[in-house]
């Protein structure tokens, strides 16, 4: 349901689909729907950490929000123990500030075969049903018709001569930053090493790569992450261009439609066809049905234009769901399925229409008190067989496999640093328990380097993997690190034998060791990798291990493991 905006009237705050307000002005605002993600150990996302603070805020009275209609969308995934826990525990406290709950919260989840949709489509419904009866639309302000698609954010100006800018400003990224890198101005780091570290029979590429940092101001600690920002290939951004008839050397600036939208981040003022496609349009993403709904009203094909729309539709979901989401189809070659659309799109909508390039975040594997100057990390290159022709491929491990460093001057990548969801102990003598298998390993080589540099012992690592002579990933540091006493060691080789052995069956062998560690000295335990089924086993694993060496009941052991997490000494990083 969507309206013109044609009074002032009609831009009223009660008739906003979504507010963005500043937590000083929450409690004048008469409706507010909150969407929220959830990260780490069921912790708020960076841009919403300073509103969480506020909103918890013990001094708060019980009114505050009394005058508050609201409702709370959160996104999730359920493969994670603590599944959109930032929504729920939002809600609960919304209601404690007197807000009025409109629904109760949808919690879409990216597990389910139809995504997210498959929960928010019902409960948009059942807002929307709500909100109209509360806050009635002035007859003054049309409804907008279905088809008709809204106007664009921005206007693209194309410019008649060549602009005379520098690569500085063309290329947002720097490579001597004045400041910390971040998202708005990463640092382009040289690659120094690109080496793939799996047996050539391994069924993965893995590669480990180290980026020079030197004048970076880049600084890091175990458990931090690193932000990379992929780029399109040469192929598929010349296969765009052609697609929609766009000259990929034109020089563009954008122009917005309403008084004060903000410029793109990330975008140059004065920019090229090319850099906006191979830099900026995430062309290599599965569609959102939104996608399809937008490029429907584009269309001007009849029988284009009547697919797109039945894609859209909510009896759509399962023919979508088996013709782009079951076979991962990329924005591309959807376009490539409907050319007639493709060449008839507007450029002014090509940023409402494509998302940008979301940096990938990979664990730092490394630590700058054993490589001065230097930030490395361990990638499994993401390929993998659909039922379409060509196989499917991650954009940013296919992009940093190709770089090959040392040709024609440097290879530089545009990254920054945050912190992790890993955080070790700083107390000297408290011993750590890590259990990374396959790339999981990659924090743990950054602490347990880093532990070694300040003469800390008590490194207990289990790591799994098929075969130790294809991906055991830094063998040779590890065993070496046994020799000098600084490490345990415990593998779990997986095809090595006709019944296969994983880290969970490693941890109930020692079950004695890992009790005595975590209730006799205190241990931290650490667990990061695939979120799919290894999560689950090893915290059965560790509650098995409870009940045997501690003799606590079932209830007790669950207990246990539980004030684990909420004290931090269990702590995971996992990923789907």
């Amino acid at each position: 349901m969507r309206f013109r905006e044609g009074t002032d009237q009609g831009r009223q705050r009660p008739y906003t689909y979504l507010c963005l307000v500043l937590e000083a002005n929450l409690i004048r605002e008469p409706l507010v729907i909150f969407v929220c993600a959830t990260t780490g150990q069921g912790d708020p996302p960076d841009n919403m950490k300073n509103f969480w603070r506020f909103i918890f805020r013990k001094s708060l009275p019980s009114t505050s929000l009394c005058q508050m209609d609201f409702a709370v969308l959160g996104l999730g995934d359920s493969s994670y123990a603590k599944f959109n826990f930032v929504a729920k525990k939002l809600h609960r406290r919304l209601l404690q500030l007197g807000g009025n709950a409109l629904v109760p919260p949808c919690l879409g989840d990216d597990q389910h075969e139809l995504g997210p949709d498959a929960a928010i489509d019902p409960w948009v419904g059942d807002l929307w049903e709500k909100i109209m009866t509360m806050y009635p639309v002035p007859l003054d302000i049309p409804e907008i018709p279905h088809g008709v698609p809204l106007p664009s954010k921005f206007i693209f100006q194309f410019l008649q001569e060549v602009p005379s800018i520098g690569a500085e400003e063309l290329n947002l990224a720097s490579s001597a930053p004045q400041t910390p890198p971040s998202e708005l101005q990463p640092f382009l780091a040289p690659v120094v090493t690109n080496q793939r570290v799996t047996g050539p029979q391994h069924f993965q590429d893995v590669r480990l790569m180290e980026f020079d940092i030197t004048e970076s101001n880049i600084s890091f600690a175990a458990g931090d992450v690193v932000l990379i920002l992929p780029s399109n290939s040469e192929a598929h951004t010349k296969q765009f261009c052609q697609l929609l008839c766009l000259d990929p050397n034109q020089f563009f600036t954008l122009k917005p439609r309403e008084p004060g939208v903000p410029y793109p981040p990330g975008l140059p003022q004065h920019c090229t066809v090319w850099h906006l496609v191979s830099q900026y349009l995430d062309i290599a993403s599965v569609p959102r049905r939104s996608f399809f709904e937008l490029l429907a009203c584009l269309s001007p094909h009849a029988l284009e234009r009547e697919k797109l729309l039945e894609f859209s539709s909510a009896r759509g979901q399962e023919e979508l769901w088996e013709y782009c989401n079951r076979p991962r189809r990329t924005i591309l070659e959807v376009l490539c399925d409907f050319p007639h659309t493709a060449g008839a799109i507007p450029p002014d909508y090509l940023l409402d229409l494509i998302p940008r390039i979301r940096p990938r975040a990979f664990s730092i594997a490394s630590s700058l008190l054993a490589h001065p100057r230097r930030l490395q990390i361990l990638v499994a290159v993401v390929k993998y067989q659909t039922r379409l022709k060509e196989p499917r491929r991650g954009l940013c491990s296919s992009w940093l496999a190709s770089l090959t460093p040392g040709q024609a001057g440097p290879v530089r990548v545009p990254l920054w640093v945050r912190p992790g969801s890993l955080v070790f102990p700083k107390t000297p003598g408290t011993p750590i328990i890590m259990v990374g298998p396959g790339t999981g390993v990659a924090p743990f080589r950054a602490a347990i380097q880093e532990r070694v540099a300040h003469g800390q012992m008590g490194n207990v690592l289990f790591f799994g993997c098929r075969q130790r002579d294809q991906d055991f990933y830094w063998q040779t540091e590890w065993q070496e690190l046994e020799q000098r006493g600084c490490l345990t060691l415990v593998t779990a080789f997986s095809r090595e034998q006709a019944q296969k052995v994983y880290v969970q069956h490693r941890l109930r062998e020692l079950g004695p060791l890992v009790w005595e560690l975590l209730d006799g000295q205190g241990a931290y335990f650490y667990l990061a990798g695939n979120a799919k089924y290894m999560p689950t086993d090893v915290s059965e694993a560790l509650t098995a291990i409870f009940q045997e060496e501690g003799r606590l009941s079932t209830t007790d052991a669950a207990a246990y493991l539980a004030r684990l997490q909420q004290t931090l000494r269990f702590q995971t990083e996992t990923w789907a």
